[in-house]
């Protein structure tokens, strides 16, 4: 699944589940967490089950955030969804694989017939103390299910008791950690590594170069709250023509090299740089 922007929508707004449906993320995640509140949890349920069924697209890449494993309500969660078939689930603060695990599980029990085993996976996996931990498991994380590792900040700051996670615009070091982590594990299980939201939806500026960033270190997604974020971050992950033009170039002089080696304008290519190549193709969308 190639895939660089998601899209965060409240599971108990049909409004707002309506007018995702043209933004153009290649992830629309309707939320039944965090901007659930509690006594709206079977509202947005249903809410979020006929959005599944009509208000958006079949065209569209429909995941649903459920709640997390040890509130009880994820199963609930799943019975209301799951027969409106949606292409994956969000799992938040998941505390190591055996979450994964578990709700692969109970999406074998809940899935249609005709869905079995094609549920996706995405993980949240740095929003408490004993997720960022099990990171160091990475490769562990490796399921036919999960297509991406999300980290996130504001959930962990709570956890451990952080007056804030991040001073002058930079996250500070528990938080930074996080993310690494995030991102090592990520690509230890061979899954997208999804860079955090960023929270303060109405500083574009900030948004685009905090994906710059997360781009320059390895992140191939990142994921919105607001739908004027998405275009932002989709441009960011979009290569330029130089760096389409070089990929080209490069995936060329493998084609006419004879061994594991190639050159190029005078420079000696490797692996590396050939995987460079076709992850640059890869965000051309």
């Amino acid at each position: 699944m190639n895939f660089t922007t998601l899209l965060f929508v409240p599971g108990d707004s049909e409004k707002k589940q309506a007018k995702c449906a043209s933004v153009g993320a290649d992830i629309t995640i309707l939320d039944l967490e965090d901007s659930v509140a509690l006594a709206r949890k079977e509202d947005a349920r249903q809410i979020t089950a006929a959005a599944l069924s009509g208000v958006l697209p079949q065209d569209i890449t429909r995941f649903v955030r459920v709640n997390a494993l040890d509130t009880g309500l994820t199963r609930d969660d799943l019975v209301a969804v799951l027969p409106a078939e949606p292409d994956g689930i969000v799992l938040p603060k998941c505390n190591g694989p055996e979450d994964v695990e578990a709700l692969s599980d109970m999406l074998e029990a809940l899935e249609p017939q005709g869905r079995k085993g094609k549920t996706a996976i995405i993980a949240i996996v740095t929003e408490t103390a004993q997720g960022v931990l099990a990171l160091s498991r990475g490769a562990a994380f490796e399921h036919p299910r999960l297509v991406g590792m999300m980290w996130g900040a504001e959930d962990l700051a709570a956890d451990l008791g952080a007056a804030t996670n991040h001073a002058g615009g930079v996250y500070t070091e528990p938080f930074r950690l996080a993310r690494n982590l995030c991102l090592i594990a990520a690509r230890a299980a061979g899954v997208t590594p999804i860079d955090a939201v960023y929270s303060d939806f109405r500083d574009l500026d900030g948004l685009d170069q905090q994906t710059k960033i997360a781009l320059r270190d390895g992140f191939d997604a990142k994921a919105a709250i607001h739908p004027a974020q998405v275009e932002v971050i989709a441009t960011a992950f979009r290569p330029d023509e130089k760096s389409i033009a070089w990929a080209r170039a490069v995936e060329a002089a493998f084609a006419d090299a004879s061994a594991g080696v190639a050159s190029l304008d005078g420079r000696m290519l490797d692996m590396p740089h050939l995987r460079t190549a076709r992850k640059i193709l890869s965000r051309i969308h």
